[in-house]
């Protein structure tokens, strides 16, 4: 498994400045991002939820 994701590991900074446009620099970033924003907003969903479960008790 760490040999997979040591292939697959991406130069972002090699990737920006091969853009062919500014449209591909943002999707590049935002391809980059949105997986952690995902993962930062389901958490706080998770904690708001166990919160509330919490109060009710």
């Amino acid at each position: 498994m760490a040999l997979l994701s040591i292939i697959l590991q991406v130069n972002i900074t090699d990737k920006v400045k091969h853009a062919p446009d500014p449209s591909y620099q943002i999707g590049i970033v935002i391809g980059n991002f949105l997986p952690f924003l995902i993962l930062v907003g389901i958490a706080y969903w998770m904690y708001y939820r166990a919160k509330n479960r919490k109060d009710n008790e």
